[in-house]
């Protein structure tokens, strides 16, 4: 009886005999190489590991924005193989809240976490970089920072702080905020005690009312007091946990002030400067990985607690009137014109962020807005 080899099986018999081979070849040399081995990833320990600090501006484990820099330890870590390795501390653990830009500043501590509008104090421009009233969505800012030019903005304007800014996520749209009077006009504003950071804080000064700093904290229970008549915070789900539905009448909706509130990370330059390019590379990798889920998580979060405001508290949430809204937005334009004043940079990065919204804004206009006012239900 005759066998008859097909050509694929003649090819199959080769390719078989010529790995053999090469196996009883490495066999005699030594060890096959890394391409042929189980073992093929560098799993060996850096000869160098970086132990740094982080302060955060927000209380210990505070949910989302505090979550987030526990999440961007441990992706660092993951990302650099064990090499640079991040204790995170909340606000007022290492130094008060406030204090993380002088301190990563001078080196005190290795980085910091926040939201640059807190650093008005130190240069107005920073604030473009948080939130600004009616300015840009979550989507927009990412897109300035991103493919803008506002990062390269952003860089020079910390740069002289001898910091180094980095993406730490994205709010979303915030709330209008909790109220114990009714927002019927623009005159309902005139005498009212309410916490707003920030430039929006500016805008209610000249709208009549009174901005008032109180630490998170002690929110809850200055509006229950009387302290302050209004206080904003973020969202439904940190304003259910807050308990702000037991203590105020009126939940008021949109974010005006802040439309899309940018959160950061920031590093001491020198010890930026001074790291290898990979080890830079991951840390900005992990910044790009903060950004989509902190507005993941605030988008999933906020949709659970605000059913749970409406339709378990009974929660009313409230609309500002347009005639509201176009009188506050021309306070805005006051309020921008005032803090710029005759500071170069702020001009610098006000003319940037303003003149990208209006590239962009048609565009939102003809998608994002005629999909949730004319599709979505």
């Amino acid at each position: 009886m005759s066998i008859h080899i097909s050509n694929v099986m003649k090819k199959g018999i080769k390719k078989t005999i010529g790995v053999l081979s090469m196996l009883f070849l490495f066999s005699c040399l030594g060890d096959p190489p890394a391409s042929m081995s189980t073992t093929s990833y560098d799993t060996t320990k850096p000869d160098k590991v970086f132990y740094w600090k982080m302060t955060t501006t927000w209380p210990p484990n505070f949910p989302v924005v505090g979550e987030v820099a526990e999440k961007y330890s441990e992706w660092v870590d993951e990302m650099s193989n064990g090499q640079i390795k991040i204790k995170v501390y909340g606000g007022g653990e290492l130094v008060p809240p406030l204090e993380a830009f002088d301190a990563v500043s001078q080196g005190t501590i290795e980085m910091g976490c926040g939201a640059s509008y807190y650093w008005a104090g130190k240069t107005p421009a920073a604030q473009f970089f948080a939130a600004v009233p009616f300015g840009m969505n979550s989507q927009q800012i990412t897109s300035w920072i991103e493919v803008g030019g506002g990062y390269e903005l952003w860089r020079k304007t910390y740069a002289k702080f001898n910091l180094v800014p980095f993406l730490g996520g994205n709010t979303g749209v915030q709330m209008g905020g909790w109220f114990n009077r009714e927002i019927n006009s623009i005159d309902d504003f005139k005498g009212l005690k309410m916490r707003l950071p920030g430039i929006g804080g500016k805008v209610l000064e000249k709208a009549g009312g009174a901005a008032v700093l109180v630490a998170g904290s002690e929110v809850y229970t200055s509006l229950e007091r009387g302290v302050i008549d209004a206080t904003e915070w973020i969202g439904p789900y940190h304003d259910y946990k807050m308990g702000f539905h037991k203590i105020a009448k009126y939940y008021y909706t949109p974010g005006w002030h802040e439309p899309g509130t940018q959160l950061e990370f920031f590093i001491n330059k020198n010890l930026y400067d001074g790291l290898p390019k990979h080890l830079q590379g991951v840390l900005d990798a992990a910044s790009k990985r903060a950004q989509t889920w902190v507005l993941a998580e605030f988008d999933k979060q906020n949709g659970i607690y605000l059913d749970k405001l409406v339709n378990e508290e009974g929660v009313e949430i409230r609309e500002f009137s347009q005639e509201t809204l176009e009188a506050l937005r021309l306070h805005t334009d006051e309020a921008l014109k005032e803090m710029i004043g005759d500071d170069p940079l702020s001009k610098e990065v006000y003319e940037s962020y303003s003149k990208f919204q209006k590239k962009i804004s048609p565009w939102s206009e003809v998608t994002e807005k005629a999909y949730y006012n004319k599709i979505q239900k």
